[in-house]
């Protein structure tokens, strides 16, 4: 796999909960992190002290963040919505080469920024809120 175009790395969500997903307007950097605990079952018995894992144990995670310039449009609306009411709907990321993961996120923290001579960004943090699946490109 070659180099791949950073902008090419989207989020999409769900405007209306049926299906048909929209990227997110004026996102200009995206960061997508996928997590899993661990289970340390290691004993005195672990051969030669090594530490031992319980394997498919332990919590699996992913976060998504993104930033970009403030449009007031659908994507931006709707993504102030799921905040301040809580909800977990369904949401796409697009990994260029890689893949299409999608499920439930939770927007975790929404930042808005501007200074006196430039323009109003925001910041937004998601948090995985159920089981995720994953199609290779």
């Amino acid at each position: 796999m070659g180099a791949q175009n950073g902008k090419d790395l989207l989020i999409k969500v769900d405007l209306t909960g049926d299906g048909q997903f929209e990227a997110i307007a004026g996102l200009r950097a995206t960061r997508v992190s996928f997590n899993a605990e661990t289970v340390d079952v290691t004993s005195l018995e672990s051969q030669g002290g090594w530490r031992e894992l319980l394997s498919g144990a332990g919590v699996k995670s992913a976060s998504i963040s993104g930033s970009g310039v403030f449009k007031d449009a659908n994507t931006d609306e709707r993504a102030r919505q799921i905040f301040f009411d809580g909800e977990t709907p369904a949401f796409q990321v697009i990994i260029p080469d890689f893949g299409v993961v999608e499920g439930a996120f939770q927007v975790s923290a929404l930042e808005y920024a501007g200074t006196h001579n430039g323009e109003a960004t925001y910041e937004l943090s998601m948090a995985s809120a159920g089981a995720l699946t994953f199609v290779a490109l």
